[in-house]
């Protein structure tokens, strides 16, 4: 594809501002800002990623997956507010989802150590979970202000932190794998997945294409899990004092809400 493609590819840009602008949904802007970032974005890591398959150096690679894991942890702790402690917490999940996925497809040789073959995939992996504990951020959130009245029942009665935000905790946790776990069972015959796609666009075989799907995808289902489990039993301690009192979710200020 070349950049006069591009530009014509902005008709696809262009419908959906129009239909905003008719319609008066005030997302104009955002639109406009999430297109010229886009652009600006991946652009700019075109030439990085160019600059990092040539170098074919082990330390530019591990640079390039720091950037991403801080990006996404900036981008995560923003849903997180209200929850002490929220970026290490963040920093820790994706660093440690990152260090097993990786370390079990390299140490049984599913890919090669190839930046080629690591970065992409630690980016599929790195943006999942960045997805998932937003979405159990956001959901976890809800659970404990909607329920705040029955925790606070359960430890009067005697129960632990643990017991008593277990049904919020839960739920939350489920809600949030919930549309990993539907989107694969449809993978395939609703949907193509970006990847496979990609690949065969290529020019690479359908059936070597299918296989590499599905390692993200099983990927995925991991990432999907251990994010939102990891995000949440470190979470929800931090959400009762050292006396065992729930003090819920805090403000920017501090203060307890």
């Amino acid at each position: 594809m070349t950049f006069i493609e591009l530009m014509t590819s902005l008709i696809f840009v262009a419908i959906p501002l129009g239909l905003a602008l008719f319609l008066k949904l005030g997302l104009e802007r955002d639109i406009l800002i999430a297109t010229v970032r886009s652009i600006v974005q991946l652009l700019i890591i075109g030439y990085i990623l160019t600059f990092v398959f040539e170098s074919d150096s082990p330390v530019f690679m591990l640079l390039m997956i720091l950037l991403m894991i801080g990006a996404a942890t900036q981008n995560i702790i923003k849903k997180g507010d209200g929850i002490p402690g929220i970026t290490w917490m963040i920093l820790l999940t994706l660093v440690t989802v990152e260090t097993l996925t990786m370390g079990l497809m390299l140490g049984f040789g599913i890919i090669p150590f190839e930046p080629e073959k690591v970065i992409p995939i630690s980016g599929m992996v790195i943006g999942n979970c960045m997805v998932l504990s937003l979405l159990f951020l956001n959901k976890f959130k809800d659970e404990v202000e909607r329920s705040d009245e029955v925790i606070e029942l359960i430890l009067s009665f005697g129960g632990t932190p643990k017991a008593a935000i277990e049904r919020s905790l839960k739920s939350a946790i489920r809600t949030s794998m919930i549309p990993t776990v539907e989107a694969q069972k449809t993978m395939g015959l609703v949907q193509l997945p970006g990847m496979m796609s990609g690949l065969i666009i290529g020019g690479a075989d359908p059936m070597e294409a299918v296989l590499y799907q599905l390692l993200i995808l099983f990927l995925i289902l991991t990432t999907a899990s251990i994010s939102a489990v990891m995000v949440g039993y470190l979470a929800y301690p931090r959400l009762f004092n050292q006396k065992l009192q729930f003090v819920g979710l805090t403000d920017r200020k501090g203060k307890t809400t």
